[in-house]
């Protein structure tokens, strides 16, 4: 398998649901900021409210670095829709909720699960040149955590802001990184 960080994401458009409202989303959306494409399998299920519940409640923060945030399954636009209106947990959302319904974003993102047709539960970061910065794949039995997803999207831009630095194991923001050299090696 070929990774695909630092692969610049593909040209799409695809259906949204979006604060009430019906959307078009396309790449050119995802540029100029940081971006999370946040696969999950499926609306009206178990796991998955429970994480956008989590990255909802998080949502103002990721927008205060920058971010945007877009879930994705393979529903449908009214399915989204029709999950916002019946569920409280998910009329927390306010960030778009994005229909792949050809299954192209989760094919190229490598977490189509061809037997189901849905998506494993899939966590990329994107920077504002649109290239992939982080990339995580996981079973969908496995719930993820915004608070940890901040955590790498905080040094994710810190990276690319100090090119000559590097974030260690539980890095934050205000804490001591690393400048690769000689001079470390062996003596960490």
């Amino acid at each position: 398998m070929q990774t695909i960080i630092n692969q610049q994401i593909p040209e799409f458009s695809v259906d949204a649901f979006v604060n009430g409202d019906f959307k078009t989303i396309t790449s050119e959306d995802l540029k100029g900021k940081w971006a999370i494409l946040f696969f999950y399998p499926a609306d009206f299920t178990f796991v998955c409210p429970t994480e956008l519940v989590d990255m909802a409640e998080s949502y103002d923060k990721f927008k205060e670095l920058g971010a945007e945030v877009y879930s994705v399954s393979t529903d449908s636009k009214f399915t989204h829709k029709a999950w916002h209106d019946s569920s409280d947990s998910i009329k927390k959302v306010k960030f778009p909720m994005l229909s792949d319904k050809t299954g192209v974003l989760s094919e190229y993102f490598g977490v189509m699960n061809p037997a189901d047709f849905m998506a494993y539960r899939g966590t990329f970061v994107i920077n504002p040149e649109g290239k992939i910065k982080i990339a995580e794949i996981q079973d969908n039995g496995i719930g993820r955590n915004a608070e940890e997803l901040l955590r790498k999207l905080e040094a994710a831009q810190f990276v690319a802001e100090h090119g000559d630095q590097v974030c260690p194991a539980r890095w934050r923001p205000g804490q001591q990184t690393l400048k690769p050299g000689i001079d470390l090696v062996g003596k960490i």
